[in-house]
């Protein structure tokens, strides 16, 4: 049982970061398109990354995906025989 969980929450913590990274672009408006920003500072810095709102979705997005994951591999859908049938290598 402890392995499982630890498992979830590896894939999970996994999930996280990636999602994370996919999220960082959005909303992004850079120093030189708002046509302000510091002396001597980058013209591509963000004027406001707004982190604590990219926190937050990136944890509802990826607890989707995890759930809907979590969901197909107890359906039967996402097993080893099944994925290693999908790209033709024997199991």
């Amino acid at each position: 049982m402890a392995y499982q969980i630890s498992t979830a929450l590896a894939i999970y913590f996994v999930l996280w970061w990636v999602t994370l990274f996919l999220t960082l672009p959005f909303g992004v408006r850079s120093q030189h398109e708002e046509g302000e920003g510091a002396p001597g500072t980058d013209p591509g810095a963000p004027i406001m990354a707004r982190m604590g709102r990219k926190l937050i979705w990136t944890t509802i997005v990826s607890a989707v995906i995890f759930a809907i994951a979590m969901w197909a591999y107890y359906a039967g859908y996402l097993s080893i025989e099944r994925l290693s049938k999908l790209m033709g290598t024997p199991f």
